[in-house]
């Protein structure tokens, strides 16, 4: 193994792992700057086979499925990077985007299973300690810094755990960013993590993605072309949507930009149900339900279930429609060449109307989830390009 392992690698490119890594989108972007992936760990297999289609990996042996906190998981990772190691490869960067509930440390009515769940991050903090990278990046949500999670058998904002546990050898920056200025194009505030090994040098301000003015949605999906009902685009098979009750489609149809189904001064054209007869109009809990989006405005922030109508901002400006998954991708600055199904974008463009359907219902959400749960690919790309820099000029 390791004679063939030596002749395969030959050109030594700068390296990830990457945990807790989803359909791997946002870390496409290190493999968009030529970074070679030695291994990455997601819990869900569909989530993990989309990173396969895209050739994340150099190796098989490189995509460990399963809980990170299982031993035998652990040991799966540890034996990549050593075989990696053992041909004079080094792991250059350790990412881990660890589910976090963004749950304050003043709440004391705190769930166990939430607290349990916020300190998944120890797992990652524990693998940087072992794995000793040159570079770790974290990325969570706004709260994150503060959020609670066990230390030390109490309750301690996970901030305080990354300080105490990793900066005696690393310098270390947070902040809270809205993406929508440094790269993406939709609305999602988020903390950004960056520690670099002291030794390098290098300051981990560098390291940050470049800030730049917002695009409006029309300046990214504006010109794409209108649908119809289930229709998909001839050109683009993801240039589609999820059809709902036709029905439903009386609520929305009339809409003006930024106006919601609610509304509509006529009930039956009110998001509702009928229950013995009677007209039952659902409750509104969030603005942001059942409303057209604006062209002039900065994309929303893409959550998992944008398939929905009663979704967070969802519906497209003039469509009667949610967005579509191409759509979706241009917002999260998610390049063509990402593939999310082993077909080309032109072999799918030539299936029949009940092959396409048939697909969709097999893969369309797994696809929306991935996307509402990704970083965007254009934040890591940058941070990638910029590490490589820095290492160039610190050589």
């Amino acid at each position: 193994m390791g004679f063939y392992f030596s002749e395969v690698i030959m050109i030594k490119k700068h390296t990830y792992i990457s945990l807790f890594s989803s359909s791997g989108v946002g870390c496409y972007g290190f493999k968009m700057e030529n970074f070679e992936c030695i291994a990455t760990n997601e819990l869900i297999e569909r989530r993990l086979n989309i990173q396969k289609i895209n050739k994340k990996c150099k190796f098989d042996s490189g995509y460990i499925l399963g809980d990170i906190k299982d031993h035998n998981i652990k040991a799966k990772l540890f034996d990549e990077i050593n075989k990696w190691k053992a041909n004079g490869q080094e792991v250059d960067v350790v990412i881990a985007t660890p589910p976090c509930q963004g749950m304050s440390v003043a709440n004391h009515k705190k769930k166990e299973n939430e607290i349990e769940r916020n300190s998944l991050v120890n797992e990652s903090v524990d693998i940087i300690k072992k794995v000793k990278p040159s570079f770790f990046i974290l990325e969570n949500v706004p709260a994150f810094w503060k959020t609670g999670c066990i230390y030390n058998d109490s309750i301690e904002p996970i901030g305080t755990m990354v300080l105490n546990e990793l900066s005696q050898f690393y310098k270390i920056e947070h902040k809270i960013l809205n993406f929508k200025n440094y790269g993406s194009n939709s609305s999602r505030t988020r903390t950004l993590v960056i520690g670099v090994k002291k030794e390098l040098g290098i300051d981990p301000k560098v390291l940050y993605p470049d800030y730049r003015e917002e695009k409006p949605l029309f300046d990214v999906i504006g010109k794409m072309n209108p649908l119809n009902w289930g229709e998909y685009d001839a050109n683009d098979y993801f240039h589609s949507f999820r059809i709902y009750s036709e029905h439903m489609r009386d609520w929305i149809k009339d809409l003006k930009e930024g106006e919601s189904a609610f509304d509509n001064e006529d009930d039956y054209k009110k998001p509702h149900q009928i229950i013995d007869g009677k007209l039952i109009i659902n409750k509104s809990k969030n603005g942001d339900k059942y409303t057209r989006q604006i062209f002039s405005k900065v994309a929303p922030c893409i959550h998992t279930r944008n398939d929905q109508l009663a979704s967070q901002n969802t519906i497209h400006p003039v469509d009667d429609r949610v967005f579509s998954i191409r759509e979706l991708m241009m917002m999260m600055s998610i390049p063509n060449s990402f593939k999310w199904i082993d077909k080309e974008l032109c072999e799918l463009n030539t299936l029949s109307i009940e092959e396409k359907q048939k697909l969709s219902k097999k893969e369309e959400m797994n696809i929306r989830r991935s996307i509402g749960e990704a970083v965007p690919t254009e934040i890591f790309r940058q941070i990638a390009e910029k590490i490589t820099k820095e290492l160039a000029n610190h050589a």
